[in-house]
């Protein structure tokens, strides 16, 4: 846990990264440990982008100190530490009439390409709620949420990473998709018919959603010996020969 996190209430304070913040790459399918595995001795550098920053408490430079095996800006003359925390976003595949209903972007990054319906949460605002509202704001149309598809971390060098929770959904009350001020024209999509994606992201969503429209596979029938051997009581030479004590 981190320092900052174990003593909220005393004098350590959190700052969320902005987009000019250095920040750690943690691994970008396993997240910390992916890292930490290796060597828990390894320091993990701060990457710093030549942006300076600075002491929320005193106003002095911070500078880089070894805090929990990773380097960390951090105030020389109180505890005051600058974690850089990643960013969380949504994304949600929208199912309608059968397909998939997608946006072309209107802006950058990825202006021109298809994307999923999604963006930031904000902080007072439960990450559901946020995927709901990205919908209407992008798409223009009022989506239930019907399922948690998965959560992906999706690990940056220029920006604060990103963790990604993606939601399965529907259009309610069938009402028609349209595009929103970020979208050019949206469209509905058979999954077997994708265009290309705009994020890495989002091309990790859809292939999560596809797998899970995947039929599962049957269980083979087990042989009937093998049933008979599991259902045969234990033999008498196995029985325990000590009575049970007893408290």
């Amino acid at each position: 846990m981190r320092q900052g996190a174990r003593r909220r209430v005393g004098t350590h304070h959190r700052v969320r990264s902005s987009l000019h913040h250095p920040f750690l790459r943690l691994g970008a399918q396993t997240g910390d440990l992916a890292v930490a595995c290796p060597d828990l001795r390894r320091v993990r550098p701060v990457q710093s982008t030549g942006v300076g920053h600075f002491c929320v408490n005193c106003g002095a430079s911070l500078v880089t100190r070894v805090i929990e095996g990773r380097e960390v800006e951090a105030c020389p003359n109180d505890s005051f530490i600058l974690w850089h925390d990643p960013k969380v976003s949504t994304a949600v595949v929208v199912e309608a009439g059968g397909g998939i209903v997608l946006g072309r972007r209107s802006i950058e990054p990825g202006y021109g390409l298809w994307c999923l319906p999604g963006g930031f949460v904000n902080d007072d605002e439960d990450p559901a709620v946020a995927a709901v509202r990205e919908c209407v704001e992008e798409i223009s149309v009022a989506v239930e949420v019907t399922g948690l598809i998965g959560v992906f971390h999706i690990a940056k060098t220029d920006a604060p990473s990103l963790i990604v929770i993606a939601y399965r959904g529907r259009v309610a009350d069938s009402a028609q998709a349209a595009a929103g001020a970020e979208m050019l024209e949206v469209g509905t999509f058979s999954p077997d018919s994708l265009p290309p994606l705009a994020f890495p992201s989002h091309r990790a969503v859809v292939a999560e959603y596809l797998k899970s429209l995947a039929p599962a596979e049957e269980e083979a029938p087990q042989p009937a010996r093998e049933v008979a051997q599991r259902a045969r009581p234990p033999s008498r030479a196995q029985a325990p020969t000590q009575p049970r004590h007893r408290r």
